[in-house]
C-alpha cells in the first residue's frame, strides 16, 4: 500500500520516537487508518483477507484499549488521542483535521438511527465530553471535561457544563457572553 498522508500527519501529532511502545491509544488510530486504506483497495481476495483481519485487528484493540474508531468514520488527518480509554464514535461521525480527544469522549446520536454530530477542524475535547445527536462544532473550538453537547457551537467557541453551555474570553477571564447564552438556551429548548 502506498504511503498514507492522514496516518503521517497522526504520528506528527503524537511527537515521540517509537509511540506504539508509549501511547496504546496510538493502536486504535493504526487499526482506523488501516481499515481506511483497505476500504480504498480494488474489489478482490486481498480486499477480502484485509478485510478480515482489519476486523480482527479492530476488536482486539477496541477490547485491549476500550477506543472505538470504526472505518465507517470520516476522521481528518492529525487526529490524537491523549490517554485512552472509553472513547466510542458513532460510524457515521465525521471529524475534522487536527481534533483532540480524551478518555471517556462520546461522539453519537442522541436515539437509534437518528443524525450524528460533525466536528469542525483543531477540535479539543475534555476527558468524559460528550456530543450527541445532529450537532456541528466549529473549527477550534474546545468542549470541557464531562461536558453533554446537545446543539451547535460556533468557531472558536468553547462549551461548558451539563447541558453545555458556551463561554468565550472576555479581558483575559472567561465570562458567559448574554446574548449567546441566551440563544444557547433557546436553541436548548428547541433540541429538547
Amino acid at each position: 500500500m502506498t504511503r498514507d498522508s492522514d496516518w503521517a500527519a497522526d504520528l506528527q501529532r503524537y511527537g515521540l520516537k517509537r509511540p506504539f511502545l508509549k501511547e496504546q491509544s496510538i493502536w486504535a488510530v493504526w487499526v482506523y487508518r488501516f481499515g481506511r486504506r483497505v476500504d480504498r483497495r480494488p474489489h478482490g481476495m486481498s480486499r477480502r483477507v484485509l478485510t478480515i483481519l482489519y476486523w480482527l485487528l479492530f476488536r482486539l484493540v477496541e477490547t485491549a484499549t476500550g477506543i472505538s474508531l470504526p472505518k465507517s468514520a470520516l476522521i481528518g488527518p492529525g487526529l490524537r488521542i491523549w490517554h485512552f480509554g472509553g472513547i466510542f464514535l458513532h460510524p457515521a461521525t465525521v471529524i475534522g483535521v487536527n481534533c483532540t480527544l480524551r478518555q471517556g469522549v462520546t461522539i453519537g446520536n442522541r436515539e437509534e438511527g437518528g443524525a450524528v454530530p460533525v466536528i469542525g477542524d483543531d477540535v479539543e475535547f475534555g476527558a468524559y465530553a460528550q456530543v450527541l445527536g445532529e450537532v456541528r462544532i466549529g473549527n477550534g473550538c474546545r468542549i470541557g471535561a464531562m461536558s453533554v453537547v446537545l446543539c451547535d457551537v460556533p468557531d472558536g467557541a468553547t462549551a461548558v457544563g451539563v447541558p453545555a453551555k458556551i463561554v468565550v474570553k472576555k479581558n483575559g477571564f472567561e465570562k458567559e457572553f448574554e446574548n449567546v447564552e441566551n440563544e444557547f438556551e433557546q436553541e436548548l429548548r428547541n433540541c429538547a
